[in-house]
């Protein structure tokens, strides 16, 4: 397979897919780099881990992102990534890639900063020497924001059907439970600071504020700084539009199917999924799958 072919195959992706896909990619680097340069299995890590003393966080202010594409373990990796892959199907059945990006890293930075919170301020914790790795707090993140959204949105669970808010409720009170019986306090209380932002942005969605919209503004003006910008086209003969012409039937179809999107989108915040029609549920699920 070329190059060209993968970079087609990975523009396919949907925007969660293409998030596992680099979590997966880094993890195969970092193992196979530290491996064949006889380096321990922590000498990269170290420069993208959340620390969790604010002068050494001072001094690597990117780990506060960079933390999450890093895993332990094969198994770490493992379950957050297919936990990513199911939320974010659902999630991308309501709504667009940037809102998606920005609940996850919404998730991740909230995470980290109750992470160095909490180990700076709870004497328990001072003592422990610990850093931070994973992309837990952005994955319960987008899971708590479905749950959240459409909390009686029931899903097959093996051979039952489960409503998503008892799935939500099982995850958060799973790291309540976990904070002092195990090891990873720190990782637990991350976990907890993501379900606090998508239990918040989607509720505050709900009632038709999106607190997430500078943060996606901002991702927008980052975007914009490392696109080439486009070469200007040399002059070429144009010709009128002949009159009683309208618009071309394929932009009529894009116009007309985002009208009706918007329209579906707009009951779902006023009545929940529940209120939608089969059709309804159907014509969303495939126009999240084209996009």
């Amino acid at each position: 397979m070329n190059s060209g072919n993968l970079k087609y195959q990975f523009a396919r992706l949907s925007i969660a897919e293409k998030l596992i896909a680099v979590n997966v990619f880094v993890f195969i680097v970092n193992g196979l780099f530290t491996f064949l340069m006889g380096m321990p299995s922590n000498s990269l890590i170290r420069w993208f881990e959340l620390p969790k003393d604010f002068i050494d966080f001072i001094s690597q202010p990117w780990s506060l992102v960079t933390y999450s594409f890093f895993h332990g373990d094969i198994w770490h990796l493992f379950w957050n990534m297919i936990m990513l892959y199911f939320s974010g199907r659902i999630f991308l059945n309501l709504f667009g890639p940037k809102k998606f990006i920005s609940v996850y890293f919404l998730g991740v930075i909230l995470g980290g900063l109750i992470f160095l919170l909490s180990y700076n301020v709870f004497p328990a914790l001072l003592v422990t020497n610990t850093a931070l790795i994973g992309a837990s707090a952005g994955v319960t993140a987008v899971l708590i924001f479905v749950c959240a959204y459409i909390p009686n949105q029931e899903v097959r669970l093996f051979i039952f059907n489960v409503k998503l808010w008892y799935i939500g409720a099982f995850f958060v009170l799973v790291d309540l439970i976990q904070i002092p019986s195990g090891g990873n306090a720190g990782g637990h209380l991350a976990h907890l600071g993501g379900a606090l932002l998508g239990y918040v942005y989607a509720r505050q969605l709900l009632k038709g504020r999106d607190i997430g919209e500078g943060f996606t503004r901002m991702l927008e003006s980052l975007e914009g700084l490392f696109k080439k910008k486009e070469k200007k086209a040399p002059l070429k003969t144009v010709y009128r539009r002949a009159k009683g012409k309208g618009v071309s039937n394929a932009n009529y179809d894009r116009e007309s199917k985002q009208r009706k999107i918007d329209t579906i989108l707009d009951k779902i915040s006023k009545s929940g999924y529940e209120s939608l029609s089969k059709s309804e549920k159907d014509f969303l699920f495939k126009a999240g799958k084209d996009d």
